[in-house]
């Protein structure tokens, strides 16, 4: 299961949620932020981080749009994707 706190209007969560699709991925879970100040609180909690995306792949936090990036560029990404299909 992916999961992605986002909001409406933020660039990094569009391209997020591309390079994801592009991997296969048909369902991410879209949390708004933007809409729940309670949800933008759990995830500050969860991360330690304000900014979104928030990237949770199976329970793993991957992190924001560049982390994604830079784990597909390390190869690992599909790795965990295939993980989580398991």
């Amino acid at each position: 299961m992916v999961r992605m706190y986002c909001t409406a209007v933020c660039p990094y969560c569009v391209m997020a949620e591309r390079l994801l699709k592009s991997k296969g991925v048909n369902e991410i879970e879209k949390i708004r932020v933007d809409l729940d100040p309670a949800r933008r609180a759990e995830m500050i909690e969860k991360t330690g981080r304000r900014t979104v995306p928030q990237i949770f792949i199976m329970d793993y936090h991957v992190g924001g749009f560049d982390d994604l990036s830079a784990l597909d560029r390390a190869g690992k990404l599909n790795e965990l994707l295939e993980q989580e299909t398991k």
